[in-house]
């Protein structure tokens, strides 16, 4: 017994030399960073720094207020006190994400994406097994490589099938909620949000998948996934301490939190039927008997046709995936192919309700296409159309920031030299191992420096003489044609007005960027419209 205790005590002693090592490591170097004398606002106090008023503020409104006031490249303070460099100088931005195997997402970030979706090629960084770096990163290439056919032109062509087919049901729910709830004296009222996440949720279930999740026909809170899925995006107004502190600090992770079993029966749901459609495709592919080679890839659904690259004999076997690995991407495929979508199209439907110009011009151009089901390539010739999605996904952006962290030392290079509270200019930045950088998607997508005074308003006609932008990105065009469909379909059959005073509308993040009602915050979030049926003159 006594040497037993010894033991513990000793461990105990060693695990707090420990502890007390890396908290004195982590001040030292705070407090000898180079980011130290940038300008920046002033700390809130040790513990929050100036993390809390970011939470408490809209999205990117207090990041864009310092800008102005600072400059392009500033630091402000990170709970306990950790600097963060900010910087919206795009020949830094550039170099932080052209250079991944540098800059990755930092550790709290990965373990809050884990606790959603999994170890998904959303969370890895490079190998998912911790490996050396140079293997890391040839595996995780190898992911994204294998997974490039399932999004390509030729597959979203045919998937473009499935996005009018159930905008068309969405439509014709939403006609019989019209006549349903409206008596004529007022417009029904639909929350939008709710409605567009089971539509796009029973897009990817057979898109991805081949599976009829049913979740528009079953109606609100019905769908055990849809639930699932709107338990773990749910924003909240409120800030808890504890997942923020699980997150830096992985000897706090037994500290239970508010939502802990919601989303553990959240993440279970969607194992499990993942699980579940992983071994219907397999089973499938079995019974198909059909050699597999890659250069002949014919089903449509997105699993199955990621199951036949890795599967064909003309793929190293360096660069095929485990099943662990496949496994881990039908979370991502679901949460990625549903939850940016929705959220994406509630926004430019609440733009299109606080803009009658743009909602009536749109919706001119979509009425001279004569039939209710088109093509890829009719959606894709409709300007008007791809300049409303464009200007949505910048002004509302659905992921509207993102953080990196340095794993070793680097020079950061800078367009706009800044100059430090002791009057220094640099015009490059000194990043140190362990430093943590944001990358401001929504600020720089407003900049008015970039996009002009108009800047901050929802205008698509600046898109009509842009290029083309951002189709490398996997899944990037299904989001977009999948956008354009439910446009395509509800702008040709409704009227939308906001149901709500505009101020009363907020944005808030977990990993996407939900609509909730200030008046209302306790709700969840929503986006409630007023609907009227167009009648053509």
């Amino acid at each position: 017994m006594h040497v037993a205790l010894q033991l513990i005590a000793s461990l105990g002693a060693t695990l707090g030399a420990y502890g007390l090592y890396k908290a004195l490591s982590f001040l030292y170097g705070n407090a000898t960073s180079p980011l130290r004398h940038l300008p920046g606002p002033p700390s809130k106090g040790f513990i929050w720094g100036n993390l809390k008023e970011i939470i408490d503020a809209e999205n990117s409104v207090l990041h864009e207020k310092w800008i102005e006031e600072y400059g392009r490249t500033i630091t402000y303070k990170g709970l306990f006190g950790m600097n963060r460099l900010y910087t919206t100088d795009l020949k830094a931005i550039n170099h932080v994400l052209m250079n991944s195997y540098i800059y990755q997402k930092p550790g709290p970030a990965r373990y809050s994406l884990e606790q959603i979706l999994g170890k998904g090629v959303l969370v890895v960084e490079g190998d998912a097994h911790k490996k050396q770096i140079v293997q890391m990163l040839k595996r995780y290439l190898s992911q994204r490589r294998v997974m490039n056919p399932a999004f390509g032109a030729a597959q979203i062509r045919e998937l473009t099938d499935i996005f009018i087919e159930k905008s068309i049901e969405l439509r014709d729910a939403w006609e019989l909620e019209a006549q349903k709830e409206g008596d004529g004296s007022q417009l029904p009222t639909i929350d939008v949000l709710s409605w567009l996440s089971r539509m796009t949720l029973d897009v990817i279930g057979l898109a991805g998948f081949n599976y009829k999740f049913n979740a528009l026909s079953e109606g609100e809170g019905q769908n055990e996934l849809n639930r699932a899925f709107s338990k773990v995006f749910e924003t909240s107004a409120a800030v808890s301490l504890i997942p923020l502190l699980r997150g830096f600090v992985p000897a706090l992770r037994w500290l239970p939190a508010d939502r802990d079993a919601e989303t553990k029966q959240a993440r279970s749901t969607m194992d499990r039927i993942g699980r579940e459609l992983l071994d219907n495709s397999k089973e499938a592919l079995r019974k198909s008997g059909l050699k597999v080679e890659k250069g002949s890839l014919k089903s449509k659904d997105l699993l199955t046709l990621l199951l036949r690259a890795n599967m064909a004999t003309d793929i190293p076997e360096h660069q095929r995936m485990s099943e662990a690995d496949v496994v881990a991407q039908v979370p991502t495929f679901l949460a990625a192919g549903h939850e940016t979508t929705s959220t994406a199209t509630t926004w430019a439907l609440f733009a299109l309700s606080i803009d009658p110009r743009v909602q009536s011009k749109l919706r001119d151009e979509l009425l001279t296409v004569s039939s209710d089901n088109v093509s890829m390539d009719e959606l894709n010739a409709l300007p008007y159309l791809d300049a409303v999605v464009r200007e949505t996904l910048r002004i509302h952006a659905p992921v509207p920031s993102t953080l990196r962290v340095a794993v070793k030392d680097d020079v950061l290079p800078l367009t706009t030299p800044v100059t430090d509270r002791n009057g220094k200019v640099y015009d490059s930045i000194p990043i140190r191992k362990g430093q943590t950088l944001f990358i401001p998607v929504l600020p720089i997508n407003r900049d008015k420096k970039i996009w002009g005074e108009d800047s901050h308003d929802f205008n698509p006609e600046r898109w009509l003489s842009t290029p083309e932008a951002a189709a490398g990105i996997p899944g990037y065009r299904f989001s977009l044609v999948e956008m354009k469909a439910l446009l395509f379909t509800l702008i040709r059959a409704f009227e939308f007005e906001l149901a709500v005073p505009i101020e009363d509308v907020g944005k808030k993040s977990s990993i996407v960027q939900r609509p909730y009602l200030r008046s209302n915050p306790k709700a969840g979030n929503q986006m409630p419209l007023k609907v009227k049926l167009y009648q053509r003159a």
